[in-house]
């Protein structure tokens, strides 16, 4: 069976096995880059499940990582492939991880950079001696315990290797962004959606890709992939450099004025994108970005149980989700609306579209998270208890998830379920 076309050239003159993924020497990379370019949709298939496994092990970045980019990037540029859509979605797995990590701010970049040099100028003894001083300042034998495990899984090397890795992934994929940016005109409208996504987590090539995603606005028919656009250009509308940077590439005002009359439009999903874009940029103080009409589509969204809305790729397609997650950016104008329909979403929840719902509604209610928690729950206000009682009400397979324990007990309430039951003045189940 011969390929659909060559794999990119260059794959042989790149020292594989002296890069390491999550298996060891990635000396396995060649093959399973070629078996991209394979006629056969089972090898292509298998081989991409391959590179999530390797490449990008449950969000983990290697040093291999970054130098699979380029070719990735030249294939998904490649008309004569196929899914190429698939190899954009990877690309931005590898730059970022899983993307709802980001939302609904967006990638500090900045911050990122800062902590990935500040782990470089770290003194391994020093924070040795900093984790035995907070193990010694434990309040008991428990939290003890808790805080010596946590220090005795630090390694410094291990951590410095790991964040090195994914701060150089994210660099090969912004490299490769010029050259990604000319997908936003294909003819595949998945390319398009897939190429929209990419670009949104890139605010230091804003100056490239937002006129190219305003300017998709005004030719777009697909509904998903406008909304794809119109979500990326409110992350990418303000981001990490100056107003008046904001103004040479279309952010800022500029970008709320192009926003706005989409908040009006027939297919829901763009009005909805168009909501989730302006919350992002009102939170940043762009004047005139939220209004009540911004505040009803993400309620609407958030509080239907079956959205019936097309996929868009951010936060891996969970649409409710984000809306809760968006809906804590309006907290300061329409605090107790916000946190009354998230508490509504929240109720309507199971499993793990539970978790950032969750974290969105306690947010809302107690604020950033704190181990000490809220106190009692008689001296809650009563949209408080009532979110605690939701919270107490998902049913018990949700409750089986560690993911929902660490979100509860991050705000200092108590787990499992039981004793939030408990906390909560309702009978046991």
């Amino acid at each position: 069976m011969t390929e659909i076309n060559t794999a990119p050239s260059g794959l042989d003159a790149v020292d594989w096995s002296a890069l390491t993924h999550a298996y060891g020497p990635a000396d396995d990379l060649p093959a399973l880059l070629r078996d991209l370019c394979s006629p056969d949709a089972p090898q292509r298939h298998k081989a991409l499940h391959e590179l999530y496994g390797n490449i990008f092990h449950q969000g983990s970045r290697y040093p291999a990582t970054a130098a699979a980019v380029p070719f990735l990037a030249r294939m998904a540029a490649d008309p004569a492939l196929p899914d190429r859509s698939a190899l954009l979605e990877l690309l931005a797995a590898l730059a970022i991880g899983y993307d709802e990590a980001h939302l609904p701010d967006g990638v500090a970049v900045a911050d990122w950079r800062a902590d990935v040099e500040e782990a470089r100028a770290q003194d391994p003894a020093a924070v040795r001696a900093e984790y035995d001083a907070w193990v010694e300042a434990a309040a008991d034998d428990k939290d003890r315990r808790m805080r010596a495990f946590r220090r005795d899984m630090y390694d410094h090397d291990r951590h410095l290797a790991a964040v090195t890795a994914e701060l150089g992934a994210y660099d090969a994929v912004r490299g490769e962004i010029p050259a990604l940016l000319p997908l936003l005109g294909d003819a595949d409208a998945a390319v398009r959606a897939a190429t929209a996504h990419l670009s949104a987590w890139f605010p230091e090539a804003a100056r490239e890709s937002l006129p190219r995603l305003l300017a998709l606005l005004d030719e777009e028919d697909e509904p998903a992939v406008l909304a794809t656009a119109l979500v990326a250009v409110g992350l990418l509308g303000d981001g990490d450099h100056a107003a008046d940077r904001d103004r040479e590439r279309g952010g800022g005002p500029e970008a709320v004025a192009r926003l706005r009359p989409f908040l009006t439009a027939g297919e829901p999903v763009v009005r909805w994108a168009a909501a989730t874009a302006l919350a992002r940029l009102g939170a940043t103080g762009a004047e005139g970005a939220v209004g009540p009409r911004v505040l009803a589509e993400l309620v609407a969204v958030a509080e239907e149980s079956e959205t019936g809305l097309p996929h868009v790729p951010f936060h891996d397609g969970d649409l409710r989700g984000y809306s809760a997650a968006s809906l804590t950016l309006l907290a300061d104008r329409f605090p107790a609306e916000a946190l009354d329909a998230v508490t509504d979403a929240l109720a309507a929840t199971t499993g793990p579209a539970s978790f950032a719902v969750a974290s969105a509604a306690l947010r809302l209610a107690f604020g950033e998270p704190g181990p000490d928690g809220p106190g009692a729950f008689t001296a809650l206000t009563e949209p408080q208890r009532r979110l605690v009682r939701a919270l107490a009400g998902l049913d018990k397979d949700t409750w089986q998830w560690a993911n929902l324990w660490g979100i509860v007990r991050s705000w200092g309430l108590p787990v499992p379920r039981d004793a939030l039951r408990a906390y909560a003045g309702l009978p046991g189940e």
